[in-house]
């Protein structure tokens, strides 16, 4: 969620530069956002523990920086910035809005309203250090060219790509996969259409095999290609069909139109993708189940919900990808 607001914060401060700290594996989605540069962060190594948050700083100084946003706001960032602060250096930190969130999500006297989105927190962060950033006409990267392995997999582009990612960390947010299967079975009737379906793990590439049915125009590339491939696949989309997860992030910050469905979560937590219409957010009935939403996270259970995402029609979802 960093990645839109980094890309319109250099293109309107262009004699600033920026140092992305995080794990490695997060490299890709920086690569090609002008005046900025990704340190990776080896926190099972180099930088684990306190001494090794102590040899990040260390690292990061020498780099010549000179402020420090910290868009993360948790222990090992707080950490850091407070060694830079101690230094001299100007901090300014993300506002996570903790207490309006719990508000939103408790079960009584639950306050349900819009929340500030996260795109929003992180460009405040900005702003505390004296840079103003304007989201309103975003600046999206090319599609990017996919490589040989990739076009293997996927095959030539000559039909509407229709990205799927039914899967999220918790079950709470993860639409029933017999209902999903009716979506991909209605929408690989069109042969006009090629439906790619993402996620990852052993037991997430099984289910999306089985959701595949050896369709010839419906493919699993879970497992098959590495991080990098994806986000160009990923890239080359017309439109990405995910629930309240990282996918919808990825194709939002490349471009892409994506319809997200939302169970224990939902979009006024301020996590919805960037630069997307709310009524592309398909939320479960509030008048059925109106403790929703239970979680920031959809880290909550809570009894006698384990449904509420059925009450998402498949002909709904169906509707709004052909719309």
């Amino acid at each position: 969620m960093t990645a839109p607001v980094l890309r319109a914060f250099v293109l309107q401060n262009p004699t600033v530069k920026i140092t992305v700290v995080s794990r490695v594996f997060y490299k890709p989605i920086f690569k090609n956002i002008p005046n900025v540069t990704f340190f990776s962060a080896h926190v099972n190594h180099r930088h684990k523990g306190l001494l090794g948050l102590f040899r990040l700083y260390k690292d990061l100084k020498s780099n010549g920086i000179t402020e420090i946003a910290d868009l993360h706001n948790v222990l090992r960032s707080k950490i850091i910035r407070t060694l830079f602060s101690i230094s001299g250096i100007k901090t300014a930190t993300v506002d996570k809005g903790r207490a309006e969130k719990e508000a939103l999500t408790r079960a009584e006297n639950k306050i349900f309203k819009h929340l500030p989105t996260m795109f929003e927190r992180h460009s405040s962060v900005f702003e505390q250090l004296g840079f103003s950033i304007d989201l309103s006409n975003p600046v999206f990267p090319p599609k990017q060219v996919l490589d040989d392995e990739t076009v293997f997999l996927s095959g030539e582009k000559n039909q509407k790509w229709i990205g799927i990612a039914p899967f999220a960390q918790y079950d709470s947010k993860v639409y029933p996969l017999d209902l999903m299967q009716e979506v991909i079975d209605k929408l690989a009737e069109n042969k006009n259409y090629k439906i790619l379906l993402f996620g990852g793990g052993k037991k997430e590439i099984e289910l999306l095999d089985s959701l595949s049915k050896d369709k010839e125009n419906v493919i699993n590339c879970a497992g098959k290609i590495n991080f990098k491939q994806e986000l160009q696949l990923i890239s080359n989309l017309d439109i990405m069909l995910s629930m309240d997860s990282g996918n919808a992030h990825i194709a939002a910050m490349l471009g892409i139109k994506v319809i997200t469905l939302w169970g224990a979560t939902h979009p006024f937590a301020g996590f919805s993708p960037f630069n997307q219409p709310l009524e592309n957010a398909l939320v479960s009935d509030r008048n059925l189940f109106p403790k929703l939403p239970t979680s920031v996270y959809g880290n909550k259970k809570v009894a006698g919900y384990e449904n509420a995402m059925r009450t998402i029609s498949v002909e709904e979802i169906v509707s709004k990808i052909l719309e």
